[in-house]
């Protein structure tokens, strides 16, 4: 796993588990406390990620929360957006819909 990026912005690429729970939480409180207004958080070069990896997305969410910013997912894969909807987070977080979104669903 590698996350590159500031407190705006960062991007995670590779495997989002067990193994790089620690350093993804680190990094991603960091720039949540750090910033200010929305942390975009780029999944487009997302490999995957284990429930581990979803807890640490879920406790920059929180975190984000209490520092009144909101933690938005921008290029979310579709196997990982399908367990978002499955487990129904995708109704808690925010997820950036790209250009092939559903029209209908666009404000």
């Amino acid at each position: 796993m590698h996350i590159w990026g500031d407190h705006a912005q960062l991007s995670v690429g590779g495997r989002l588990d067990v193994r790089s729970a620690a350093d993804a939480r680190t990094v991603l409180h960091s720039a949540v406390d750090s910033g200010q207004g929305d942390l975009v958080l780029d999944l487009t070069e997302l490999d995957s990620w284990d429930a581990t990896g979803l807890g640490v997305i879920m406790g920059a969410h929180r975190r984000a929360g209490r520092a009144n910013r909101r933690l938005v997912l921008r290029g979310v894969p579709p196997q990982m957006e399908r367990l978002l909807v499955a487990t129904r987070l995708h109704r808690i977080l925010t997820i950036e819909r790209g250009l092939t979104a559903d029209p209908s669903t666009r404000p």
